[in-house]
């Protein structure tokens, strides 16, 4: 189906939409709380899907589509099988069941062909919406039980000349507490006619050009298709113009760089050399190679602009410290931007061990730096006098000067605002070295799309030494026997993690909570060990004492939150126990485990999940399989798709699939339009629309 053929039959469906909305004075950034059949209290659970105005909610993309377009007669239903059949009311009762106190709507449904049993559980208002010798519409999934055959809460809707519920390809939206795909495709359709009021972020130039549906007819389209022809359509339209924008962005922040003054930083080979044999072990031929991409990048023209991402242990700081001695060599000065107080002392602690036998001495400044230590290490910055400062966002707060500033290292750059990093990068007139570290690899090929022009090292090879680490799932009625295997552990001279995903309890949520399991481990299941409790509520110093008191072996059990996701490093430890492991990311689960593992003995990664839902536990099978991070970013990235990875979820855009951003043939179409579109308008402010969609792509990706 063409371009042109969607928009013929979206301008239909728009047609024949029953609500008259475009006469009543109603706009796209009405809000939903003030709408009739919404009210102010639907519109508070709308807002929790980020759901505010009328805009967003013609905006808001279907997930999948559940096809039921195909009628079958009851005489083919068969258990295990998806029915959908057109059936007249024949019998409607309603009744409370005797074993669970459930209330039953039961209707006998039939055909030219035959009868059968429906059941909808705790919807007592079914039964006022049918009577007997209504026409459905019905599909479900058929079931036998000891009546015969059933269809179990199945969907039904009215016969009608416009089905939206069923009989159609029926969009499914992702929901919360209150808000159904019914509710939402019910009240889009009713405000179907003021998609034609949507400001397109494409120019028209560009849909013409790339032969892509316009705005209105994509959102109609994509709400209420006629074929799975349209739907791929409006996934070209939409994923085009995700690529568009993540482009445009790239690029633009190319240029702009390219024209600011740089700093060159010369490449000393003999400065290498000198830190290389002063270190009292080996480099990996992984850490050579990226050592020597960034040293050639600093010496080069243009300031250098580089993503190293390394697994948990690569050795990611001995590189970075390497730049931080070339560069001081040549008279530059070097801050190291970390995202937590832990973070930024365990850098410190490491860089101090690296560097001071060379005649470098980091100075740390944190949150907690005493006023006399902060006025000293500012002077002496302000001055010259010192070349390495470790610190926290404390380092872009006003009164910093770093006056020779040429590399910036930002740890788990992710972590940061974008105001944050560009603050640190502009102590400055000219334009430092830059170079991001993360310990969350993602794909090579979702890098560069994310960041065009951003060289991409690698660190995948692990320094000798670093123990592999078991990963086991712990069933919810093994965890006694978790339990003896700490035990046991501690007992040999070993410490442990236990990570809770909540500081407090919660009434909703029916997860462990650091405070809780503090108190239950350290009083009821390990009464003969020192348990210590650490979470980002503390105050640093108290955060600072409880660590190292753990860290020197005075406890043997630390209760934590995410808190310890980084920066932490107990060679001691051998056992990481996760609890409600499925509430949290693969990513950040492969980095609590990498909080063993450190030391000469064999370490464990334990994983007790809250749930069984079926995508937690792929993921957390994923985990006990797979020991390598760039391994997990490639499952992570098709198990949850690159939008939760990479951040850039918004209103209105669509949910990409791993091939739709990965599109290699979509993606040279989107980097060709944004290069001829900023030729002719470098500063997209000639389409306003545009403007506006590029605030959340400048902000997260921080290209601008």
């Amino acid at each position: 189906m063409t371009a042109a053929r969607i928009a013929a039959a979206a301008e239909a469906a728009v047609t024949t939409a029953r609500s008259s909305a475009g006469s009543t004075g109603l706009r796209p950034d009405t809000r939903l709380g003030d709408l009739f059949g919404i009210g102010q209290r639907n519109g508070a659970k709308l807002a929790k899907l980020g759901l505010e105005t009328v805009a967003d909610l013609l905006l808001y993309i279907p997930r999948r589509y559940e096809d039921t377009r195909e009628l079958s007669s009851l005489e083919s239903a068969v258990s295990g099988h998806h029915l959908t059949a057109r059936v007249r009311v024949a019998a409607i009762s309603i009744r409370k069941s005797p074993y669970r106190r459930m209330t039953l709507v039961e209707a006998v449904l039939e055909d030219a062909t035959g009868s059968i049993r429906a059941v909808w559980f705790n919807q007592a208002y079914i039964a006022q919406q049918l009577s007997r010798g209504s026409e459905l519409l019905v599909s479900g999934k058929v079931q036998y039980d000891r009546h015969g055959l059933s269809l179990s809460n199945p969907v039904f809707e009215l016969v009608s000349h416009t089905q939206l519920h069923v009989g159609r390809l029926v969009p499914v939206y992702p929901e919360t507490a209150g808000i159904t795909s019914r509710f939402l495709r019910r009240h889009i359709e009713q405000l179907l006619p003021l998609a034609r009021d949507l400001p397109d972020p494409l120019p028209a130039q560009i849909v013409a050009s790339e032969g892509l549906v316009p705005i209105a007819d994509a959102v109609a389209a994509a709400h209420f298709p006629e074929n799975t022809g349209q739907i791929d359509l409006v996934r070209e339209r939409f994923t085009f113009q995700k690529l568009f924008l993540l482009q445009l962005a790239a690029q633009r922040a190319q240029r702009r760089r390219q024209a600011l003054r740089s700093i060159s930083i010369p490449y000393d080979a003999s400065a290498a050399r000198e830190f290389v044999g002063s270190l009292p072990f080996s480099l990996t031929q992984g850490q050579r190679v990226a050592a020597h991409q960034i040293l050639s990048d600093m010496a080069n023209e243009r300031a250098m602009n580089r993503l190293l991402q390394g697994d948990v242990g690569s050795g990611k700081t001995v590189v970075a410290a390497m730049a931080a001695f070339v560069a001081c060599r040549a008279g530059f000065q070097t801050a190291i931007m970390a995202p937590t107080e832990v973070l930024a002392r365990q850098h410190h602690q490491s860089l101090t061990a690296l560097l001071s036998p060379l005649g470098l001495y980091p100075r740390l400044l944190v949150g907690s730096s005493k006023a006399r230590a902060r006025r000293e290490i500012l002077g002496g910055f302000a001055a010259g006098h010192e070349a390495l400062v470790v610190g926290t966002h404390t380092l872009i707060e006003e009164g910093v000067e770093l006056p020779h500033l040429g590399l910036v290292v930002v740890d788990e750059q992710h972590r940061f605002g974008v105001a944050q990093r560009q603050k640190l990068r502009q102590k400055r007139d000219v334009a430092p070295n830059f170079l991001a570290m993360t310990a969350t690899p993602i794909p090579r090929s979702l890098a560069l799309a994310l960041y065009g022009d951003v060289n991409v090292t690698e660190l995948r090879e692990k320094p000798p030494g670093r123990q592999p680490v078991e990963t086991r799932l712990v069933p919810g009625t093994g965890r006694e026997q978790a339990y003896e295997f700490v035990r046991s552990q501690l007992m040999a001279g070993s410490q442990a993690f236990v990570i809770c995903p909540l500081v407090e309890g919660s009434e909703r949520l029916a997860v462990a909570s650091a405070v809780e399991e503090f108190e239950r481990l350290r009083n009821l299941v390990f009464p003969e060990f020192e348990v210590e409790l650490l979470h980002g509520r503390m105050p640093a110093a108290e955060k600072q004492e409880r660590m190292a008191r753990f860290a020197s072996g005075a406890a043997q059990l630390l209760v934590a939150t995410s808190v310890v996701e980084v920066g932490v490093d107990v060679p001691n430890a051998t056992v990481m126990l996760v609890e409600g492991a499925d509430r949290f990311g693969l990513a950040q689960l492969h980095q609590f485990r990498g909080r063993v593992g450190r030391g000469d003995r064999a370490s464990f990664c334990l994983l007790i999940a809250s749930s069984d839902e079926e995508a937690s536990a792929a993921r957390l099978k994923a985990l006990t399989e797979h020991e390598s991070g760039f391994e997990l970013a490639e499952i992570d990235l098709e198990l949850r798709g690159p939008g939760d990875i990479i951040g850039l979820r918004q209103h209105g855009a669509v949910e990409l699939e791993t091939a739709d951003l990965l599109n290699a043939q979509l993606m040279e179409r989107a980097r060709g339009a944004a290069a001829l579109w900023l030729d002719q308008d470098p500063q997209l402010s000639s389409h306003p629309p545009l403007s506006a969609a590029m605030v959340p792509y400048r902000e997260i990706l921080d290209l601008d």
